[in-house]
C-alpha cells in the first residue's frame, strides 16, 4: 500500500505554487498609484480592494476548514482556486471599465473566497503528511504565500507601463487559472492511519495535545495565541498594503524601485516563515513566539525612542 502512494515532497510542492499565486495579493500595493492616477480614485479608495480582500479570506478560512473536513482538499482547492482566478480576470475588467464598486466585488469579494479556500488546503492538508515535521512543512507552505509578493512586484510593474492595468490583470488572472488547476490536483490526503516510518508524535514541538477545536477554544491559551496573532497581522498587512506608496512618497523611489524594494521585503517575509516554522520543530513552538514576541517588541520600543 505505502508504494502507491503519491510523492508527499510532490503535494509539497503543488502546495507551494497554489501559495506562491495566492500570495500575489501581498503586491496590490504596486497598483494603488497606477489606480489613482488614471481614475483619481483617492488612496483608501485604491486600497480598499485589498482590505476587503484579506477580511473576507479570514471569514473564508473557516468555512474552508469545516469544507475540507468533508469533502477532502482537492475539492476545496480548486473551488477556490477557481475562484480566485476568475476574480483577478474580472478585476482586469472592472478597472477596465473604471468601476470601483465591481472593483471591490471581483477583487474584495470573489478574490477574497478564493483565496480562504485556497490558502487553508495545502497547511491543512500538508501537516497530515508530515506530522514528522509539521513547522517546517507549515513553514514551506506560508513561504510560499510570502514570496508570493516577489513575482507580482517585480513583473507588474513594468507590465503596467507596457500594457496597462486591466491586461495585467487579465494576464494574471489566466496564468493563475492554468497553474492553480494542475496543482490543485495533487492536494491529496494520506490514507487514515498513515505514518512515516520510524515517526514519533513525542518529539519536540510536534506533540497534539488531544483537544478538539470546541475544547481548544474553552482555554485562555487559545485566545491569549489568537489576541498576539491578530495584533502581529494587523501591523504586518498594514504596512504590506501602503509600501509601495510610501516608498514612493516617503523615500521619493520610483514605481519600479519601490517594486523592488516590496520585492525585498517579500523574501525576507517568505524566508523568515521558512526558518522559524523550522526551528519549533526543534525548540517549540511556544519558545519560538516568545522570542520573536519578544524581538519585535524590542526593536519596536528602539525606533520609538
Amino acid at each position: 500500500m505505502t508504494k502507491n502512494l503519491p510523492n508527499r515532497w510532490l503535494i509539497a510542492l503543488a502546495g507551494v505554487i497554489v501559495q506562491l499565486c495566492l500570495g500575489t495579493i501581498y503586491g496590490w500595493s504596486v497598483f494603488t498609484k497606477p489606480l489613482m492616477a488614471q481614475y483619481g480614485w483617492t488612496q483608501t479608495q485604491a486600497t480598499l480592494p485589498f482590505t476587503i480582500a484579506i477580511g473576507v479570506l479570514a471569514i473564508a478560512t473557516i468555512s474552508g476548514g469545516t469544507w475540507l473536513d468533508r469533502k477532502g482538499p482537492k475539492i476545496v482547492a480548486t473551488v477556490g482556486t477557481f475562484m480566485f482566478s476568475v476574480g483577478v480576470i474580472l478585476t482586469g475588467f472592472a478597472i477596465q471599465i473604471g468601476s470601483l464598486s465591481l472593483l471591490y466585488l471581483t477583487y474584495g469579494v470573489i478574490g477574497g473566497l478564493g483565496l480562504g479556500l485556497g490558502y487553508i488546503t495545502p497547511i491543512a492538508t500538508l501537516v497530515k503528511w508530515f506530522p514528522d515535521k509539521r513547522g517546517l512543512i507549515t513553514g514551506i507552505a506560508v513561504m510560499g504565500f510570502g514570496l508570493g509578493a516577489l513575482m507580482m512586484t517585480f513583473i507588474a510593474p513594468l507590465m503596467i507601463v507596457s500594457l496597462g492595468i486591466s491586461t495585467t490583470f487579465y494576464i494574471f488572472g489566466v496564468i493563475f487559472l492554468i497553474l492553480l488547476a494542475i496543482a490543485s490536483q495533487f492536494l491529496v490526503e494520506p490514507p487514515k492511519g498513515w505514518a512515516p516510518a520510524g515517526w514519533s508524535p513525542s518529539a519536540v514541538g510536534t506533540a497534539d495535545s488531544g483537544m478538539n477545536l470546541q475544547e481548544a477554544m474553552r482555554t485562555k491559551y487559545f485566545w491569549l495565541l489568537w489576541g498576539m496573532l491578530f495584533i502581529n497581522i494587523t501591523a504586518g498587512i498594514a504596512l504590506i498594503s501602503q509600501a509601495s506608496p510610501m516608498a514612493q512618497e516617503i523615500v521619493g523611489l520610483t514605481a519600479a524601485q519601490a517594486g523592488i524594494l516590496l520585492g525585498i521585503m517579500s523574501v525576507f517575509n517568505g524566508l523568515g516563515r521558512l526558518l522559524w516554522s523550522g526551528v519549533s520543530d526543534y525548540v517549540g513552538r511556544r519558545n519560538v513566539f516568545l522570542f520573536l514576541f519578544a524581538s519585535q517588541g524590542a526593536i519596536t520600543t528602539r525606533r520609538a525612542s
